[in-house]
């Protein structure tokens, strides 16, 4: 059985027992969050698809970890103008490990 879900602003194809990235969510490792924007619902040829959300169905994942992604350098340059700017960014992530898939 799989799900199609939506958390922070992005769409996700999960599965029982598969871990995931997504965004930052307000819980701490080990704790359990139910993602209940459902956008779709499959087995096999069976498949349920909400409008926009599937009512009554949800999906069970617990916090694996939280942290801060790779560091992703952003440069601005304009030549002949002495102008540089160089920063770095980190984007926060929560690791999730999905349990239950409930229609």
């Amino acid at each position: 059985m799989y799900a199609i879900v939506a958390t922070g602003g992005k769409q996700y194809r999960v599965q029982e027992g598969e871990k995931l990235r997504i965004e930052k969510l307000s819980a701490e490792a080990g704790d359990t969050v139910e993602l209940d924007k459902v956008l779709l619902v499959g087995e096999g040829g069976d498949v349920k698809i909400g409008t926009p959300y599937l009512k009554g169905a949800k999906v069970t994942a617990t916090v694996a970890a939280n942290g801060r992604g790779d560091k992703v350098k952003v440069i601005k340059f304009h030549r002949r103008k002495h102008y540089r700017k160089q920063m770095g960014h980190r984007q926060s992530f929560t690791e999730i490990e999905i349990t239950g898939i409930s229609a």
